[in-house]
């Protein structure tokens, strides 16, 4: 579950009552755009790789309603190097010395994977993140393209062992792409507050394909406009 954020919760922090207009998606200089994918949760990912990265890396740009709102990097384990918020313009980084490396090949080869690795905030913070993630057994097929689908758990807790939040759901794994995909989850924060969110993949696209590199998201926009609205109108 490396690197997938709960991004319906964070977009929906972004959403503005005008939608932007549709833009496409430029990777920096000696990086290839190699997959664009909808999902729910009113986002869109896209998926490239650079030159300069040692081999296995893939980058990753997540865009809701209003712009662009993660960046992320992973290994080809899918260990969870480097992720940046432009909303806050915090990165975290992965800390050297993980007591358990997170390893998608373990995850292909038994079925499970355990992790416990630490992060570093560009402002100082480390966090500690432990959970793991299953393979369910149950294949899918999403846009033409064959996923498996996971069960995880990620609990985050701050410096002094206090809980930052714990996250449960389920996701999507890929052979082919190597990665995981959002999916079904929740998440409870150290107030207690759950909030839960749906990051599924819908529509994948590749180059040449229509919608390939678009950042405006598709699916699930005016829903959750709607619930924040109501939320407003209730505060």
């Amino acid at each position: 579950m490396k690197q997938h954020l709960a991004t319906s919760f964070i977009v929906a922090l972004a959403l503005t009552s005008l939608p932007l207009q549709a833009v496409t998606f430029t990777p920096p200089a000696g990086c290839t755009l190699q997959m664009t994918v909808q999902n729910r949760g009113c986002s869109v990912s896209q998926y490239y790789i650079c030159q300069s990265d040692p081999a296995g890396y893939q980058r990753s740009a997540i865009f809701g309603r209003d712009g662009m709102f993660h960046m992320s990097v992973i290994d080809a384990e899918t260990r969870w190097i480097e992720s940046t918020s432009p909303l806050s313009g915090i990165t975290d980084t992965l800390v050297d010395g993980a007591d358990d490396e997170a390893s998608f090949s373990t995850l292909l080869q038994t079925g499970r994977d355990d992790f416990d690795f630490d992060t570093r905030a560009s402002d100082g913070v480390v966090l500690n993140q432990k959970g793991f993630d299953v393979l369910t057994g149950e294949t899918v097929q999403i846009d033409g393209q064959q996923l498996e689908r996971t069960e995880f758990q990620l609990t985050t807790t701050g410096p002094d062992g206090q809980l930052i939040s714990e996250r449960r759901g389920t996701q999507f794994i890929s052979r082919e792409f190597g990665r995981f995909f959002g999916g079904i989850e929740s998440r409870i924060d150290a107030t207690g507050e759950q909030t839960k969110t749906n990051d599924s993949p819908v529509l994948f696209a590749f180059p040449g394909d229509k919608g390939f590199a678009e950042t405006t998201p598709q699916f699930d926009c005016d829903q959750l406009l709607t619930q924040i609205q109501q939320e407003r109108a209730a505060s």
